[in-house]
């Protein structure tokens, strides 16, 4: 699947929060609240910073009421992924949804996990999934996860729920399982992830997408380019993605994360709040912030 000659980061290294520029901030702030079950952790100088109260943000949005909205057909989010710790917890944020009732996009049944899809007031694509656990995970005789899309079970799902559960909101260990980004090109989305920063490829099955991940998960990172072949690049100033982090286990993996984009030419500078990490840009105009911090335990 992967070429051994490529570098590979370390197993533990995880996605982290997820940075958006809404014209909407409060508007916004409150779907991710009520229909999402995140709890607003710090807001200060327009950002609201969301995620589960004593962990680290999952996502914050930064209100810009005259940001432009993004272009068509460019590069950017396609969505991003909250990781729930069980099967009861996915039905539960099923049930807030209905509760607030915001609009489903689909849920689905991609074998390695189950996953309810929905975008948020600005546009922006969610998606919040449970895992399978690994063992039951299946592969293809080249090694290739195997994943599909197929209908979710969600009777099966919402039969978790015991009928007089309450709900507190996200519950804790809920994490950004990955982001997945609409690019112009998989090739050089390949070239850039896993030959310079060393995810491994996982799954190739899918036309015109890529999924890529650290230490065998089924993807921390997916692309495609299903609606955005040939399209321009991103425009950070616009609304959308405005950047993702990508966390590292310790200060000796990011140091060689850096050499390898600052050898391959790639744009990289100092990040505004950690002395400590750094930025770079691949080559969709997508900015990451790469980082130190402990991996999660298991969901």
């Amino acid at each position: 699947m992967t070429d051994t000659s490529a570098p590979s980061l370390h197993p533990a290294t995880t996605v982290g929060a997820v940075r958006l520029t809404v014209a909407d901030l409060a508007g916004t702030t409150a779907f991710y609240e009520q229909a999402l079950g995140l709890r607003v952790l710090a807001l200060d100088e327009g950002t609201a910073r969301l995620g589960v109260p004593g962990e680290a943000p999952l996502v914050e949005l930064v209100g810009r009421a005259d940001a432009a909205a993004r272009a068509p057909r460019s590069s950017g989010l396609f969505h991003l992924a909250l990781l729930v710790p069980s099967r009861e917890e996915l039905a539960r944020a099923i049930r807030r949804v209905a509760l607030a009732r915001w609009p489903i996009a689909g849920a689905s049944d991609h074998l390695v996990s189950e996953a309810l899809y929905l975008d948020d007031p600005e546009g922006n694509g969610i998606e919040i999934y449970r895992d399978r656990p690994r063992e039951e995970w299946r592969r293809a005789p080249g090694g290739e996860i195997e994943m599909a899309t197929l209908p979710m079970d969600v009777e099966g799902v919402l039969a978790t729920l015991p009928q007089d559960a309450g709900d507190d909101g996200m519950p804790g260990g809920t994490r950004m399982g990955h982001v997945h980004l609409q690019v112009s090109d998989v090739a050089a989305g390949e070239a850039f992830y896993h030959g310079v920063l060393g995810f491994d490829v996982v799954v190739r099955g899918y036309p015109g997408a890529l999924f890529l991940s650290a230490g065998g998960y089924h993807h921390h990172i997916g692309m495609n380019t299903w609606a955005s072949a040939g399209g321009p690049t991103a425009d950070r100033a616009a609304r959308g993605l405005r950047s993702f982090a990508i966390a590292l286990p310790d200060a000796g993996e990011l140091a060689r994360v850096r050499a390898r984009v600052e050898a391959a030419g790639g744009p990289s500078g100092p990040a505004e709040d950690d002395p400590d990490a750094f930025v770079a840009t691949d080559p969709f105009g997508n900015e990451l912030l790469l980082h130190v911090a402990p991996a999660p335990p298991p969901a």
